[in-house]
């Protein structure tokens, strides 16, 4: 049987392409988190920019809605020097029926060197990724219930900077995993990472049935699946992605599987707790977790920035 290569690694193993953390070894993982490091303080400079991707082309296409991510990418490409191009989607070509790969296509004719990519389309990234010239890299903002890379690589610069050692840890991740892209994305890089232990919290009815098999622990029980963790990564109730009745209320729903502080002291004293955004107070989460002194939630998004910041710089550097 013929070896098929990573798609997101060129032929020297070096990344060209962030698609997903599935695949990625803790050596590549490591070093994007140690390049993020490097990264951090530049947000504390007088002047936030360094000129590594000066002469560059970053391309926004985010065909999904999202305010933290593209911001934050946005950002990042500025403070490495790059030109930023945020394409409004809705008022493209692609809105009018042209196809993902000619909306490429076209793009990459106005000498694009990054893609930065949002889809509802589980793979999209992957297909462009297939079809782009050599010099040109693409990165994954979140396609589908698939993956979600980079929120996946900030999430883990989030529990290292607080607790070091994935070795020793016990992660909870808590609520809607059924259609969380983020959820995927923590679980493959906290397996490589090599966590101690890794917990998937939520109703049956949200955890799909195959969890097990990616190395996690399952429990339909929010005390007991929370007790004894070093970090809770609570998500959002996707609303939006449910078809069907998949839970009776939100309130029921918070009532059972919402973080509060009187069941978040059946975690470790000194537990972090994490949230992707956009988060719904009082729905998977109490507000005064939110703005308690365990939460992480807004150091994670400006983490995010200089992970961002590290993954544009490094596959910028490859060539296919």
């Amino acid at each position: 049987m013929l070896y098929k290569r990573n798609p997101q690694l060129n032929a020297n193993g070096e990344l060209i392409h962030l698609l997903s953390t599935e695949g990625l070894s803790r050596d590549m993982l490591t070093h994007i988190l140690d390049t993020a490091t490097h990264f951090v303080s530049v947000s504390n400079r007088e002047v936030k920019k360094v000129p590594l991707l000066r002469g560059k082309s970053v391309f926004n296409l985010f065909f999904e809605n999202s305010t933290r991510t593209r911001t934050t990418f946005e950002i990042a490409a500025t403070r490495l020097s790059a030109d930023v191009i945020n394409l409004d989607i809705s008022r493209s070509s692609a809105s009018k029926g042209e196809s993902l790969l000619d909306t490429i296509a076209n793009l990459s004719a106005m000498a694009a060197d990054i893609f930065v990519v949002r889809h509802s389309e589980s793979g999209a990234p992957y297909l462009i990724a297939q079809h782009v010239a050599p010099h040109v890299h693409v990165i994954n903002a979140g396609d589908g219930r698939h993956a979600h890379p980079t929120q996946g690589l900030l999430d883990m610069y989030t529990i290292r900077h607080y607790k070091k050692d994935f070795s020793q840890l016990t992660v909870a991740i808590v609520g809607d995993v059924l259609h969380s892209r983020v959820a995927r994305s923590d679980i493959h890089a906290l397996t490589t990472l090599g966590c101690a232990e890794v917990r998937v919290v939520g109703p049956q009815t949200l955890v799909p049935q195959n969890m097990t098999q990616m190395g996690v622990r399952v429990f339909h029980d929010l005390e007991e699946g929370i007790k004894d963790c070093d970090v809770v990564i609570t998500l959002r109730l996707q609303s939006e992605r449910m078809s069907g009745a998949l839970l009776p209320s939100s309130q029921e729903y918070f009532k059972q599987f919402g973080l509060t502080p009187e069941k978040l002291q059946l975690a470790k004293p000194d537990a972090i707790v994490m949230h992707p955004g956009p988060i719904n107070r009082g729905v998977e989460i109490d507000s005064a977790v939110v703005d308690g002194p365990q939460s992480v939630i807004l150091p994670q998004v400006t983490f995010g920035i200089a992970v961002r910041m590290a993954v544009m710089s490094i596959v910028a550097g490859n060539e296919a």
